[in-house]
């Protein structure tokens, strides 16, 4: 799909609509999932390659997106991509991007001021840039009447009290300001644990490792269901091999075994696992295998 195409999908009676920030070559594999071997990228090239491994050049294919659901007459937004104008120094393509993101959402019909809820479901710069926009040289919410889920264990992690992430990423203070301290002073947040039921059919649920405090929505809708598991995938070979964490996983071990919980649940309910940076069609039924997961339907 292009950047600029708008996906769209039923889940029971809840639309789902997928507006892409960006999509290409990403990272090296090896770097992205290190856990995972050569040779297991090389044996599974007939399923990565070209949606989410390059051909030639051993490098990730991958999208920056944002899940846009309508549910129960709310606009819910799953993350939101980068952001423009950021400081990400270390970062070149996130570092002060430039991009349309606003213009898709609004061509999709999507205007700031209907969306209702904003989910975040983790605080890593690519999942919260749109919470905000410069207000005349001021960070504001960029989503005037929504409500901000926020992962509590993330906020404590990520803002002051945690010391922002123990500064071991140069960009956690800058993401923290930019991106959730204007949303909090605005009082626009809600702060959860462990669950937080959103209406009938969404439900947010911890899964922590990749950040302490990372979140999976579960949705459940006239009988299907789909569950968006933001980073506790960025490939699919973790579908495969989900002992195989990412290099952003800040507890790899825990990822892991959440990774493992998560995808059993979604093979024995039939789930949609939609992940938060897959290209491709962006999500996948799976089902168990011998040695993980495998691959059973792409969503149409």
């Amino acid at each position: 799909m292009t950047e600029d195409h708008v996906q769209r999908f039923l889940i029971g009676d809840v639309e789902v609509l997928r507006v892409v920030e960006w999509q290409g070559p990403f990272a090296p594999a090896a770097a992205l999932v290190p856990d995972c071997a050569p040779e297991v990228w090389q044996a599974h090239e007939d399923v990565l390659v070209p949606e989410h491994l390059e051909a030639r050049g051993g490098r990730a294919v991958a999208a920056l997106q944002t899940w846009v659901l309508r549910s129960g007459g709310r606009t819910v937004l799953v993350d939101t991509g980068v952001g423009n104008g950021r400081e990400r120094p270390g970062n070149p393509l996130f570092h002060r991007r430039q991009g349309d993101f606003p213009g898709r959402l609004e061509r999709a019909g999507i205007r700031p001021r209907d969306v209702d809820v904003v989910i975040n479901t983790h605080l890593h710069a690519d999942h919260v840039g749109w919470n905000t926009l410069d207000a005349g040289g001021e960070w504001a919410p960029a989503f005037p009447r929504a409500r901000y889920l926020l992962p509590a264990a993330d906020d404590r992690h990520f803002g002051p009290a945690g010391g922002y992430g123990g500064v071991t990423q140069p960009m956690d203070r800058l993401v923290y300001e930019d991106s959730v301290a204007p949303v909090h002073r605005a009082g626009q947040t809600v702060l959860w644990e462990d669950a937080y039921r959103i209406d009938e059919h969404l439900v947010l649920e911890a899964a922590p490792g990749h950040t302490p405090g990372s979140g999976v929505l579960r949705v459940e809708s006239g009988g299907e269901r789909a569950v968006f598991v933001g980073d506790l995938l960025h490939s699919p070979v973790q579908i495969l091999r989900p002992e195989c964490s990412s290099c952003f996983c800040l507890d790899p071990a825990q990822a892991a075994r959440t990774r493992e919980r998560v995808l059993e649940r979604a093979a024995q309910e039939r789930a949609l696992v939609v992940p938060a940076h897959f290209g491709g069609t962006g999500a996948v039924e799976v089902r168990r295998a011998p040695h993980g997961f495998s691959l059973h339907r792409w969503a149409a």
